[in-house]
């Protein structure tokens, strides 16, 4: 017996046991460098780069292949066969087409035209056969022209190699266009000696006055050729060309360095940093500089494509945000200003409506140090500029994406003890961004959610705001502040009027009514690049409260599971950046990077171990097309660095991480703290891809999560990898949760049926979501006297209708929304389709008294996609009219044009039509102006009871437009026709 329970007691010591193993970092095979793909992401959409460039570094010298387009906004195309040249900055991963900066083009012959005319120019053909692009470095062979060239960078300055094919000094030239690619402000050439020029390139596009000087030194000397004046319109030239006094055929090098600030800046950043150092030397220098950033990880796996996606996703996490100051410390700041310190290092492309999400939380475990030069570049620039920027670029605000995202970055780091800044100057910033009363931020702070007809994307920015202001709250809280922190709790909350419980969609209210006909699938104005899909699932700051709305566990498992088994298709407007669907998951854009891992939150892990792999290995190629949309400055890339490794940041400022499954058998993350964490998964195959179970530094670990602490004081994550899912993780106490518990606030009350425009009379029913609250309303003879709603309230005429909600928790806000009647003999016939997403509200929208502005989303405007407006309107009885109105909106960066030709007829029987007024319209003359056009007949004694409108479309649009020939035709945006 006792034998027995001996060998029971060691079976037992043995099972539990099993896990422990010696763990050892994970050790690199080889180079890691060598595993980067550069090409990865320059096909499709993925908008990259393959030229060389340093880590965050300003310089991005890389190869010119596309002018402009969608698909060109890195200036590169995998798809294109012709080389323009080799310009100086690019932007990774963007929508925009802005740099392309100082292009130079080695040529055996002056053309001064670039060759896009299909004329002859300096343009040569390549193959990807001979092409290379590694970290640091790229070179390419130049068909026509037979030249060899090689490129590579410091932080701040470049160096070209370019090797002739002969030893013809008459044909060795390099080619200098200064106007390349954005619209020219100012530019400047000096030539400083026989070797050296300088100058500048001022221009405009994205960022509306970036500044950029240049400074080049030559091995050899040239003689200077500038382009003749031009004669059409008196213009200066951009252009020159360097002829080479080559006469033993040497490799002709090129050393370039660039500067915001001034051209001896330039030309200090290139003596510092490149001086007399060979090309070799250079090279070698950024590629040892690019192993070192890669070594922060070091993955193990048999399979080559994994790791070359990892090191080329790590790679693109680490293109931007770029350096934007000299060497002597000095910058341009955001009023344009010249600047100094040596406190930290200042950088501009902050992309972070994408990147606050995975990318920022990504530098907070391996760039500690520079995520305190982001931040105390983000006060620099509040300070510069008088508030934290969206996207800027360049020292320029762009004005584009949505949110205050500057502000969860800050309280990500602050709340994961990286402060090496001004604390209460980072906390002023944030309450700074977050009381401004533009980008709809007045009616959010009034109402609790932005109205849709008060501003565009209504539904996104009330739910990003809505997050931002969570993390104002947490850093509030633990720094002592309970005013702050309950205020922006109860701000934190507002997500809640946005949700209606009758679809289990986040909707937008257009005039305190759900705006309408509504479709999940289409793509509107309501919400940022996406559609009710993909934001329906966003509210990273209260998961617990989101699941609630939504009906409970059971219920959040259905539409979790629906998301990803939806049809595939989006309806309304076209939506380039919603990509890489499975389902209604859209991978390709950020609005969806987080759903995945919401099942850990329900206890399903196993799901959200299934979708995360699916992700991975699926919409994740080693291929130019290897990226599902566009790289974003490195969001796509830290999704998926952080999600091989197997956990995902999904609400930052939590300082907790959602398990989701790994990649690689065994990764280890080398922190700046001198700790390593190391993450093993043991019988990982592509059929085990389940957590059986997970032990910490040999110790049970039932968690569905893991907390930052953690991974920083280094250790061991051991997960036992499994092809069928257990009871790992299924208990709510393992599951990771956000949840508002203190602070609650009291929902808005909106119109749930009846028309605030109508006709003979509507029947108003109001509803809310918050459960167990009173409604009170008003109209407009009632004053202040409010009453409790509880029977439908019947309207006949003009009003104003007063509502709040009063609870337990407090009272809501008080909407107030205009009653209007409309013309009860008045009927509209419309023999043109209008867009769903751009209905204005519906088939009496030209007629109900609401004009439209310059915000052609903001739902006061009728659209209508590639064809002609044709629009009836009946008076009931003939009358006398002596003027007739309607109004058309151009915004052609959005695809919205005058119409070409707008007729106004009468007629007394409805047949016979003759022409009040008529206006023919330059409509494709280009005018990057906003604006509203009003067309205007008068006429005195003209009898009619039939008015009709017929505004003819553009259609194609013009060869100048960035969507031309690929994207689609013109819109004609048409409200209001007003008859008097």
């Amino acid at each position: 017996m006792r034998y027995l329970l001996s060998l029971f007691l060691l079976l037992l010591i043995i099972t539990s046991c099993e896990h422990i193993t010696e763990v050892t970092p994970a050790q690199k095979d080889q180079d890691l460098i060598g595993y980067v793909n550069p090409f990865i992401g320059t096909g499709g959409h993925g908008h990259t780069y393959p030229g060389a460039t340093m880590p965050f570094g300003m310089m991005q010298l890389s190869p010119d292949t596309r002018l402009d387009g969608w698909d060109g906004c890195s200036g590169y195309h995998y798809d294109d066969e012709f080389i323009y040249g080799f310009s100086h900055t690019h932007l990774s991963g963007t929508g925009v087409s802005d740099y392309g900066d100082i292009l130079l083009m080695p040529s055996t012959s002056i053309m001064f035209n670039n060759g896009a005319d299909g004329k002859p120019g300096y343009r040569d053909h390549f193959t990807h056969d001979n092409e290379v692009a590694q970290p640091g470095y790229y070179s390419v062979h130049l068909d026509n022209s037979n030249i060899d060239v090689a490129l590579t960078v410091a932080a701040r300055s470049g160096v070209h190699k370019y090797a002739f094919a002969k030893a013809d000094s008459l044909k060795n030239f390099v080619i200098l266009d200064l106007e390349h690619r954005d619209e020219v402000l100012s530019t400047k050439i000096d030539t400083l000696s026989s070797t050296e020029l300088s100058g500048h390139r001022h221009s405009k596009a994205w960022a509306s006055n970036q500044k950029l000087f240049y400074y080049i030194k030559t091995s050899h000397t040239f003689k200077y050729l500038k382009q003749p004046r031009r004669t059409k319109n008196g213009a200066t030239s951009h252009k020159a060309a360097l002829q080479f006094d080559n006469p033993k055929n040497e490799e002709i090098i090129i050393k370039i360095g660039i500067s915001a600030v001034d051209e001896a800046g330039a030309r200090k950043n290139l003596e510092t940093e490149i001086g007399n150092k060979t090309f070799d030397q250079v090279k070698q220098e950024a590629q040892s500089t690019w192993e070192r950033q890669l070594e922060k990880i070091v993955v193990e796996s048999e399979n080559s494509d994994y790791k070359t996606n990892f090191y080329t996703s790590l790679y693109h996490t680490m293109l931007a945000p770029n350096l934007y100051q000299d060497v002597d410390g000095r910058y341009r700041g955001m009023d344009l200003e010249i600047h100094q310190t040596d406190a930290f290092d200042y950088y501009t492309v902050f992309s972070l409506w994408d990147t606050y999400r995975a990318a920022h939380p990504l530098y907070t475990i391996i760039e500690e140090e520079r995520t305190n030069d982001f931040i105390n570049t983000f006060l620099a620039k509040y300070e510069e500029g008088g508030i934290m920027p969206i996207w800027d670029l360049a020292g320029n605000y762009t004005g584009c994406m949505i949110g205050y995202h500057a502000v969860p970055v800050i309280a990500d780091a602050y709340m994961k003890g990286i402060r090496d800044y001004d604390v209460d100057k980072a906390f002023e910033a944030m309450l700074h961004s977050a009381s401004q009363d533009k980008l709809g931020l007045a009616s959010y702070k009034k109402y609790g959610f932005i109205p849709a007809n008060d501003e565009a994307e209504s539904v996104s920015k009330t739910l990003e705001y809505a997050y931002d202001d969570w993390t104002i709250a947490q850093m509030a809280q633990e720094m002592g502040n309970d005013e702050i922190y309950q205020e922006f709790t109860k701000r934190a909350q507002s997500y809640k009027n946005v949700y209606d419980p009758s679809s289990g969609f986040m909707r937008g209210r257009m005039r305190n009514t759900w705006f309408s006909p509504f479709d999940p699938f289409e793509v509107n104005f309501n919400y940022t690049e996406a559609n009710a899909w993909q934001y329906s699932l966003y509210a990273p700051q209260d998961i617990s409260g989101l699941i609630n709305l939504s009906g409970g566990n059971k219920a959040f498992e259905r539409k979790l599971d629906t998301l990803f088994t939806a049809e595939t298709a989006t309806s309304g407007r076209h939506q380039q950046d919603i990509t890489g669907l499975i389902g209604q998951y859209a991978h390709g854009n950020e609005p969806s990077h987080h759903m995945a891992y919401l099942y850990n939150y329900i206890q399903k892990p196993w799901k959200t171990q299934k979708r995360v792999h699916q992700i991975l290995t699926t919409l994740y190629t080693n291929s130019p097309d290897g990226i599902s949309g566009n790289e974003d400055c490195g969001q796509m890339s830290a999704w998926y660095v952080l999600s091989s490794l197997g956990f995902y940041p999904v609400t930052p400022g939590s300082n907790e991480y959602a398990i989701g499954t790994p990649l690689f058998d065994k990764a280890t993350i080398h922190l700046e703290n001198g700790n390593s964490f190391t993450i093993v998964a043991q019988n990982l195959s592509e059929e085990n891809i389940h957590i059986e179970s997970a032990y910490m530094d040999d110790k049970a670990y039932p968690y569905s999560y893991l907390k930052h602490e953690d991974i920083m004081d280094g250790g061991e994550l051991i997960f036992n990898m499994a092809a069928t899912h257990s009871r790992w993780a299924k208990h709510p106490a393992h599951s990771p949760k956000t949840s508002i518990e203190d602070n609650k606030f009291t929902a808005a009350p909106l119109i749930a049926q009846g028309e605030a425009n109508f006709k003979k009379a509507t029947e108003i029913t109001l509803a809310t979501t918050d459960k167990n609250v009173d409604v009170f309303y008003a109209l407009e003879e009632d004053g202040n006297n409010f009453k409790k709603y509880r029977l439908p309230i019947k309207i006949k005429d003009h009003n104003t209708l007063r509502t709040y909600a009063k609870g337990r928790h407090g009272q809501s806000a008080t909407i107030e929304t205009p009653l209007f009647k409309l013309n009860e003999n008045y009927s509209l016939t419309l023999d043109a389709i209008y867009a769903n997403a751009y209905n204005a509200g519906g088939d009496n929208a030209l007629i109900d008294g609401v004009r439209g502005v310059k915000e052609f989303r903001s739902g006061t405007w009728q659209g209508y996609d590639a064809q002609d407006v044709v629009a009836t309107l009946d008076l009931g009885k003939a009358q006398t009219i002596t003027s007739i109105e309607t109004a058309f909106l151009q915004d052609q960066r959005s695809w919205i044009f005058y119409p070409t030709e707008v007729t106004l007829l009468t007629s007394t029987d409805g047949e016979n039509f003759e022409i009040y007024h008529q206006e023919q319209i330059d409509a494709a003359s280009r005018d990057e102006d906003i604006a509203i056009k009003s067309i205007k007949g008068k006429q005195q004694g003209t009898q009619a009871q039939y008015i009709k409108l017929i505004a003819k479309t553009l259609g194609d649009l013009p060869e100048w437009h960035l969507g031309f020939p690929y994207q689609g035709k013109s819109w004609v945006f048409v409200d209001e026709i007003v008859v008097q």
